[in-house]
């Protein structure tokens, strides 16, 4: 299996966090505070996309590994079925 890319991931963060900048800028300087907390939560989405991608990475490496071992288990499956073949 191909692994998958961190491209859209390095997107996704990088634009939440330049958001989180701009939206921080514009609530200081404007004094508004309802801006800041929108900051607060675009910093909060880039942190929980960094955690999705991480536990994601995890999941693929499990499975792909899980994968490996049932094509290992086919294969001695079926040399032991043509060093044995089945009676009829």
């Amino acid at each position: 299996m191909k692994a998958p890319s961190r491209v859209p991931t390095t997107l996704a963060v990088g634009f939440l966090l330049l958001d989180a900048i701009l939206l921080a800028c514009a609530g200081i300087l404007g004094s508004r505070s309802s801006l800041i907390v929108l900051a607060v939560l675009c910093t909060l989405g880039a942190v929980l996309v960094v955690v999705a991608w991480r536990r994601y990475r995890r999941a693929f490496v499990d499975v792909n590994a899980a994968r490996q071992d049932v094509q290992r288990e086919l294969a001695s499956i079926k040399t032991l079925l043509q060093s044995h073949p089945p009676e009829k």
